[in-house]
C-alpha cells in the first residue's frame, strides 16, 4: 500500500517536472514574455533558485517606476523654480503646460502595469471595474486637459512682438560688483539697453549708488571703520565713502551660484572698485545713449537733506550730469514738481492703476515685479501707450514668457545670458501644439492598450496549460503549481 502511494507521488512529481520544463521552454523561445515575467517578479535569470513571494517584487518594481515617472515629470519644473518665489509656479504652468501634459501621460502609462495586473487577477467583475474605472477616468481627463491649457508662447507665426529691452539690475551683478562702474560697463559691453540702480544721498549732499541701508554687505567697512558697520550709509560724508573698497566682497562672497569664474583681468578690476556717484553713473549712461531708472531713497530723520532730496537729485541730473531728459525713467515721488522742472523725464509708476489715474499723472511706463505679469494687462496698457517693465527677470524661460506676453522691457541680473536668445523658449504654433497633443495621446493609448492586452493574454496562456497533455494532473495540484510559477522562470531539479 505504501509502495503504491509512493509510486503515485513519484508519477505526479514527474508530471509536474514535465509541465515545468514545457513552461520554461516556452519562455526560452519567447524572450519578450521572459522579460515580462522578470518585470513582474524581479527574477530575470532563467534558472534562479531563490524564490520570491508573488507580488512583493512586483510591487517594489512598480513603486520604483511610479517614483521615477513622477520624478521625470517634476524635474523640469523644479529646475525652473530653483531659487525663485512660490508665485513663479503660476507662471511656470503657463509656459510648461504642453510638456506637463506629456509628463502626466507618461506617468499614467507606467501606472498601467499595476492596474492591469490587479485587474486581470481580480475574481469578480465588480472588483475589476473598481480598479480600472478610476484609472480610465483620470486618463480621459488627461487626454482632454490640453483643451483648457493656455500659454502665451502658443501663437500664430508673425504675431510675436519685439524682443523686450534689457535693463541691467544694479549693472551686471553676475559679472562684477553691483552698483560699481565695472558692473555698468559690463552691462553696456553685453548689449544692455538700460541701467538700473539705487541712489542714496551722503551727509554732505553727494548722491551715490547704494542699495542697502548700511555698507557692511558691499564694502570693507568692517575693516576700515569696524564700529560703524550698522550706521546708515547716508550719515557718512563723501570723503569717508571714497575710502572704502566696493569690490573685494564680490570675489569673496560670490553672490550668485551660477556666476561662473572671472578672468584674471576681471578679478583685478573687481578688487579695485569704489562707491560710484550718481553724476558719474548718469554721464556713463548718456555717453552710450542708455536709459536709466533708479530707486531714490529719502535720507533718514536728522539728515541735512531730509527735505531737499528731490531738489538735490534733480540738480545733479540736470546741471552736473547734464543727461538728456528722455533717457531718465523717473520712478520716485514728487511728480508735479519734477514735471515742472524736467518735463522730458519718462514718468514711471511702480504699481498697477486704472488708466484714468495713470493719464492724470502722465505715466508712460509701469515698473512691476514679474509675479504680476499678465498678457491681458500688458496689452491693455500698451493700447493706451503705456509700456511695461518687469523685474527681476534673470532666467531664460521667464524672459521667454515676458517676451510672449508682450512686455516692453525687463530688469535683469543676466544681460549676458538673455541677450543671446534669438527667440522665446517653448515657442510653437497652435498647429504644432495640436500635433504634439494628439500624437502623445494616441501613442499612450496604444501603449496602454498593449499593456492590458499582454496581461490578459498572459493570464489566459497560463490557464490553458492545465489541459496541455496533463490529464493526470488534477486541478488542485495544478493551481498550487501555477501559484508557484506566478513569478517564473525557476530552476529545474
Amino acid at each position: 500500500m505504501e509502495a503504491s502511494s509512493t509510486s503515485l507521488k513519484r508519477l505526479k512529481f514527474g508530471k509536474l517536472k514535465v509541465v515545468r520544463r514545457r513552461l520554461l521552454q516556452r519562455y526560452e523561445h519567447q524572450p519578450f514574455i521572459s522579460c515580462l515575467a522578470g518585470f513582474y517578479s524581479c527574477r530575470w535569470k532563467r534558472y534562479q533558485r531563490r524564490r520570491t513571494e508573488p507580488g512583493k517584487c512586483c510591487c517594489k518594481m512598480i513603486g520604483t517606476l511610479v517614483v521615477l515617472g513622477f520624478s521625470v515629470t517634476s524635474l523640469f519644473i523644479i529646475s525652473l523654480l530653483w531659487g525663485e518665489q512660490w508665485q513663479t509656479v503660476r507662471l511656470s504652468f503657463q509656459i510648461t503646460a504642453p510638456y506637463l501634459h506629456i509628463g502626466a501621460i507618461t506617468l499614467m502609462v507606467l501606472l498601467a502595469w499595476p492596474v492591469a495586473l490587479h485587474a486581470v487577477r481580480a475574481d469578480r467583475k465588480v472588483v475589476q471595474v473598481i480598479i480600472v474605472g478610476p484609472y480610465l477616468a483620470i486618463l480621459l481627463f488627461l487626454f482632454l486637459i490640453p483643451l483648457g491649457m493656455y500659454s502665451p508662447c502658443i501663437r500664430e507665426m508673425g504675431t510675436l512682438g519685439p524682443k523686450p529691452a534689457l535693463i541691467g539690475h544694479r549693472g551686471a551683478p553676475m559679472l562684477a560688483p553691483e552698483n560699481t562702474e565695472m558692473a555698468f560697463r559690463k552691462t553696456i559691453e553685453h548689449g544692455g539697453d538700460g541701467l538700473e540702480t539705487d541712489v542714496t544721498i551722503s551727509y554732505d549732499g553727494v548722491p551715490f549708488l547704494m542699495h542697502d541701508s548700511t555698507l557692511k554687505r558691499t564694502t570693507n567697512i568692517k575693516e576700515v571703520y569696524p564700529n560703524d558697520t550698522d550706521k546708515n550709509a547716508a550719515f557718512f560724508s563723501w570723503d569717508t565713502l571714497q575710502e572704502l573698497n566696493a569690490g573685494t566682497w564680490f570675489l569673496k562672497d560670490k553672490p550668485f551660484a551660477c556666476m561662473g569664474s572671472l578672468s584674471r583681468a576681471d578679478q583685478e578690476q573687481a578688487m579695485n572698485q569704489s562707491i560710484y556717484t550718481l553724476r558719474s553713473f548718469l554721464r556713463l549712461a548718456d555717453s552710450h545713449n542708455k536709459l536709466v531708472i533708479f530707486d531714490l531713497y529719502r535720507p533718514p530723520v536728522k539728515h541735512p537733506y531730509r527735505n531737499l532730496w528731490l531738489n538735490r537729485t534733480l540738480e545733479v541730473i540736470l546741471k552736473e550730469a547734464k543727461i538728456r531728459p528722455h533717457l531718465v525713467l523717473w520712478l520716485a515721488g514728487g511728480r508735479s514738481f519734477v514735471q515742472s522742472v524736467a518735463p522730458g523725464f519718462q514718468q514711471t509708476k511702480g504699481s498697477k492703476a486704472p488708466l484714468e489715474e495713470l493719464w492724470m499723472e502722465n505715466i508712460v511706463k509701469l515698473n512691476l515685479p514679474y509675479t504680476q505679469m499678465s498678457s491681458e494687462d500688458i496689452r491693455k496698457y500698451a493700447e493706451a501707450n503705456i509700456t511695461t517693465n518687469l523685474y527681476v527677470v534673470s532666467e531664460p524661460w521667464l524672459y521667454s514668457l515676458a517676451w510672449c506676453s508682450g512686455a516692453h522691457s525687463v530688469t535683469t541680473n543676466a544681460v549676458h545670458i538673455l541677450n543671446n536668445l534669438s527667440q522665446p523658449l517653448f515657442l510653437m504654433t497652435p498647429q504644432q501644439y495640436n500635433v504634439m497633443w494628439i500624437l502623445t495621446d494616441l501613442t499612450s493609448l496604444l501603449l496602454i492598450s498593449l499593456i492590458f492586452a499582454l496581461h490578459w493574454w498572459r493570464e489566459r496562456t497560463f490557464s490553458c496549460c492545465a489541459n496541455d497533455g496533463d490529464s493526470m494532473l488534477d486541478s488542485g495540484t495544478y493551481n498550487k503549481f501555477r501559484t508557484e510559477l506566478s513569478d517564473i522562470p525557476t530552476s529545474v531539479a
